[in-house]
C-alpha cells in the first residue's frame, strides 16, 4: 500500500450534541493484561457525517458501514482520503451496524431489523437478507467463519455461507466478564473489538474468550476530534501491526501501530 495522504476536505456537521464517552472502568486485577496507547502514524480525512458502525481495508478499497434508521449506508471509500467512491442504502430503512468482507460479497448487519444483508461488493447490490437472531453490532470474518457481538460479552459464530450460528464464546478480562462488545476486526487468529461506550479496544482470543490485550485511545481526540463526537467505533487491519482507527462522526482517521 503507498503511503496515505492527510484529507482536510470534510466540513465539520455534527447536528447532535452527545455527551463525551465514559472512560473504561478499571477494577481489580486489571493490571494482569497489558494496556497500551496506539502510536498514531498518520492523520487522515473522515466524513464528520458518518455515524459509523464497521470499518475494513481490502486491498485499496476501504469499507464503511454507516447506521441510523433511514440514514444507513454501504460505502467504499478511497483509504488515501477518505472520500466516497460510492455508496448506497441500507434496504428498507434498516439501521445498518457492522460489515464485513467475504471474497465479492459484503456481508452487513442490522440493530435490531432481525436481518443480516448480503451485498454484491461489485455492484453495490444487496444480494439476499437472512433471519438474524438477536441485536447485531460488530462483524469480522476469520477465513473460516464469521464473529459477531451483540454489545453483551459474547462473541457469536456464524458460517459464512448461510449466517447460520455454529457456535461462540463468552469474553473475559482478567477472569471476569467483559461486556459491551462492539466493532470487530479479525487479524491473525485475534479479534479486536471496540468497546463500547469508551474509546478502549480489546484483542481477544476467540478460542478461550480471553483478552489479552487492551489499547487506550482515548488520546486520539486531543487530536481534533470534538467531544460532540461519539465513540471510537472503527477498527480496520492495514499490515502488520498497523490499523486505521475512527470513530462514530469523528473528522479524521488515525493510520497508527498498535504494539506487542
Amino acid at each position: 500500500m503507498t503511503k496515505l495522504q492527510m484529507c482536510a476536505g470534510f466540513a465539520l456537521v455534527v447536528s447532535i450534541a452527545w455527551p463525551a464517552p465514559p472512560a473504561a472502568e478499571a477494577g481489580p486485577g486489571d493490571a494482569a493484561v497489558p494496556v497500551i496507547e496506539p502510536v498514531v502514524l498518520e492523520e487522515l480525512g473522515h466524513d464528520p457525517a458518518s455515524f459509523t458502525q464497521g470499518l475494513e481495508l481490502d486491498g485499496s478499497v476501504l469499507w464503511e458501514g454507516t447506521g441510523l434508521a433511514g440514514a444507513s449506508q454501504l460505502r467504499e471509500l478511497d483509504p488515501a482520503t477518505g472520500q466516497p467512491r460510492r455508496e448506497a442504502a441500507i434496504p428498507n430503512d434498516y439501521f445498518g451496524e457492522g460489515i464485513t468482507v467475504v471474497g465479492e460479497r459484503i456481508w452487513q448487519l442490522t440493530y435490531r431489523d432481525g436481518v443480516a444483508v448480503e451485498w454484491d461488493a461489485a455492484t453495490l447490490a444487496p444480494v439476499r437478507e437472512v433471519p438474524l437472531d438477536g441485536e447485531g453490532w460488530g462483524l469480522c470474518y476469520d477465513g473460516a467463519r464469521l464473529i459477531r457481538s451483540d454489545g453483551t460479552g459474547r462473541l457469536r459464530f456464524h458460517d459464512p455461507d448461510d449466517f447460520a450460528e455454529t457456535g461462540g464464546v463468552d469474553v473475559t478480562r482478567d477472569g471476569r466478564g467483559l461486556n459491551g462488545l462492539n466493532e470487530l476486526e479479525c487479524v491473525d487468529g485475534q479479534v479486536w473489538a471496540n468497546l463500547w461506550p469508551s474509546d478502549t479496544i480489546a484483542r481477544i482470543d476467540p478460542g478461550t474468550g480471553a483478552v489479552n490485550l487492551v489499547v487506550d485511545a482515548a488520546g486520539l481526540r486531543a487530536r481534533g476530534i470534538p467531544q460532540s463526537a461519539q465513540v471510537l467505533n472503527g477498527i480496520a487491519h492495514v499490515q502488520g501491526s498497523e490499523f486505521l482507527l475512527t470513530g462514530k462522526n469523528w473528522p479524521k482517521t488515525f493510520r497508527v501501530r498498535l504494539g506487542r
